[in-house]
C-alpha cells in the first residue's frame, strides 16, 4: 500500500473513508480541516469512476464524459474557493444531439419537433398529436416506460426515449422506476412544446454549460480536490468491525468515525456480525458495467450524440476534443455491459467520423439500475447502517444516479452534519 499525501494540525477525531471518488474527496477535503482523516482506496489510482486515463496528453474518460457544473451556490463556491480556482477552468457551452435515423437533432428531443419535419413530417406530427394529448398523471406512473408514455407522449416515447433507455440499462425498462428521472431530464409543459415548434425554446438541462479544467484532463480536478488528504492506495477493505465506540478496518486499523462511498452490495458483507437479511439485500442491488473505445475522428462541434437504434452497438459518443482547448479530433463510444472489443467496434467507422481506435476499456460497477427490489433492499440496508453508526455516501454508497456535482454537495450536506453533532 501506498499513501499518496498527510497532512497535520487536525483535531483528536479519527475519520476513516472508504473509496477515493468524487464522494470520498469531497468530504475528505472538508473534514480534514477539523479531523484526522485518511481515506482508504483499492485501485493504485484515486477519483474513481471520474478518474482519466492520459492518451499522449488527451483524457480518455474510462467511465462517461465527467464534466463539472452544478445550480447549487454552496457546490460552486466550494469548487471554486476550496478546491480549484474559477481561472482555472476554461466554460464550455453543452451542444448535444440525437441521431434519429440518420439525422442529427439538437438536445432535448421535444423541442426539437420542427428539425425533424424537415426530414419526416409525418413522424413530427405524430410527435405533436401524442404530446399534447398527454395527461398531468405521470408522477403516478408504475414504471419507466408508462412514465416517459405519459410524460412524452407514445410516439415520441417510443421514437427516443424507450429504445433508448433500453439500450442504456440494458433490460425491460417496465421493470425499472422511475425515481431516476428527477433532475436528469428536463420535463417541458405543453407551452414549453409549443414554444419548441416555433423555435424560441431552450435546453433546460443543469449541464446547458459546463466547465473542464485548463489542463484539459479531469485529473487535475481529482488531484487538487485530493490535496491534503492523507489517501492509502491499494489498500482492499476485507473486513470492517464495529468494537465499542472505535471501528477497526481489516483488523490494523482503527476510526472512530467511518465514512463508506464503496459500492453497498461489496462494503455490506465485509461488516462484521451483520445479519444475514441485510446482506441478501445488498446482493439484489444491481448495476451495470460499461465499455468503452477511444477514437481518433474527425473533430465534431456537438459534444455528445445519442444513439436510439438498437443495431448501432453504442448508444452515445462523447467528443471529448471539444471538452479541450483548443478543440481537437478524439471521441470516446460508450456500450452498456461488459463487450469484447469486437463488438464495440463492428459498425461502420466511417459512417460515423472515426478514423482510428486507440484503447479499449470495461469498467467497473458503473450505474445504478433502479429495479423492482431496489427500494425494499435499501431500506433494509440503511435502517442497519443507523442502527451501527456507519456513514454511507455516494452513488454508489448511496445506489442513486449522482451526477459528480451531486455527490458533492451530498459530501457538504454530511460533513455538516457530521460537524453539528460532533461539535466541531
Amino acid at each position: 500500500m501506498a499513501v499518496q499525501c498527510s497532512c497535520s494540525g487536525a483535531t483528536e477525531m479519527k475519520v476513516g473513508i472508504i473509496g477515493a471518488g468524487i464522494s470520498g474527496l469531497s468530504i475528505g477535503k472538508i473534514l480534514q480541516e477539523h479531523c484526522n482523516v485518511t481515506i482508504l482506496e483499492k485501485e493504485e489510482y484515486i477519483g474513481g469512476i471520474a478518474h482519466v486515463k492520459n492518451m499522449d496528453g488527451i483524457p480518455y474518460h474510462l467511465v462517461g464524459g465527467h464534466c463539472f457544473n452544478s445550480k447549487k451556490k454552496e457546490v460552486l463556491d466550494f469548487v471554486f474557493d476550496k478546491v480549484m480556482p474559477l481561472e482555472d477552468w476554461h466554460k464550455i457551452d453543452r451542444n448535444s444531439v440525437i441521431n434519429i435515423r440518420g439525422n442529427n437533432v439538437p438536445y432535448p428531443i421535444e423541442f426539437s419537433v420542427k428539425q425533424i419535419a424537415n426530414f419526416d413530417t409525418e413522424l413530427a406530427f405524430e410527435i405533436t398529436k401524442d404530446f399534447l394529448a398527454t395527461s398531468s398523471n405521470a408522477n403516478e406512473s408504475s414504471n419507466l416506460r408508462e412514465w416517459f408514455i405519459q410524460t412524452f407522449g407514445r410516439k415520441l416515447a417510443e421514437t427516443y426515449f424507450i429504445p433508448y433507455n433500453q439500450k442504456i440499462w440494458g433490460r425491460d425498462i417496465s421493470l425499472m422506476s422511475p425515481d431516476w428521472v428527477k433532475d436528469k431530464l428536463p420535463i417541458p409543459d405543453k407551452k414549453e412544446f409549443f414554444l419548441g415548434l416555433i423555435g424560441a425554446a431552450y435546453d433546460k438541462m443543469p449541464h446547458s454549460t459546463f466547465y473542464y479544467p485548463n489542463a484539459n484532463t479531469q485529473n487535475a480536478f481529482i488531484n487538487a480536490l485530493a490535496e491534503g488528504s492523507p489517501i492509502i492506495t491499494k489498500y482492499e477493505v476485507k473486513c470492517v468491525e464495529k468494537s465499542g465506540s472505535k471501528w477497526i478496518i481489516n483488523g490494523e486499523l482503527e476510526f472512530d468515525l467511518i465514512v463508506n462511498t464503496g459500492p453497498l452490495d461489496t462494503i455490506t458483507p465485509l461488516i462484521k456480525n451483520c445479519p444475514s437479511d441485510v446482506t441478501e439485500s445488498a446482493k439484489r442491488l444491481k448495476f451495470n458495467r460499461v465499455t468503452t473505445v477511444f477514437w481518433k475522428c474527425i473533430p465534431d462541434s456537438a459534444t455528445w450524440v445519442y444513439f436510439p437504434e438498437s443495431n448501432i452497438p453504442f448508444h452515445r459518443r462523447i467528443n471529448i476534443g471539444t471538452f479541450l482547448k483548443p478543440i481537437q479530433g478524439y471521441c470516446i463510444t460508450e456500450c452498456i455491459g461488459e463487450r469484447s472489443f469486437e463488438f464495440a467496434t463492428n459498425f461502420d467507422w466511417q459512417k460515423f467520423g472515426l478514423i482510428e481506435p486507440l484503447s479499449y476499456n470495461v469498467s467497473g460497477p458503473a450505474y445504478v439500475i433502479f429495479d423492482e427490489s431496489r427500494n425494499l433492499s435499501l431500506s433494509e440496508i440503511f435502517s442497519y447502517f443507523d442502527s451501527i453508526g456507519l456513514i454511507t455516501l455516494g452513488r454508489f454508497g448511496e445506489w442513486q444516479y449522482y451526477n459528480m456535482d451531486v455527490c458533492i454537495l451530498k459530501a457538504i450536506e454530511t460533513a455538516n452534519s457530521i460537524r453539528i453533532k460532533y461539535q466541531f
